[in-house]
């Protein structure tokens, strides 16, 4: 730092408010801090009732019924 020019000192030190910036800045500024989910779906799983009517499972049931006798 001792070999720069205080204007050049001025320059590195400067921030700029991120609502200041411009919406192409700021998008790429979310998006750094977003990151990645690394392959994991972010979808929200639901488990359904087992008191809910399914008739694929109903078969599945009987299956298992009649593999057992």
């Amino acid at each position: 730092m001792k070999n720069m020019k205080t204007s050049e000192t001025n320059k590195i030190l400067k921030v700029i408010p991120l609502k200041k910036q411009s919406k192409k800045n700021q998008r790429k500024y979310y998006a750094k801090q977003r990151g990645s989910w690394n392959g994991v779906d972010p979808t929200t799983r639901i488990v359904k009732s087992k008191k809910e009517y399914d008739r694929n499972r109903i078969k599945q049931i009987q299956g298992e019924i009649y593999e057992d006798h």
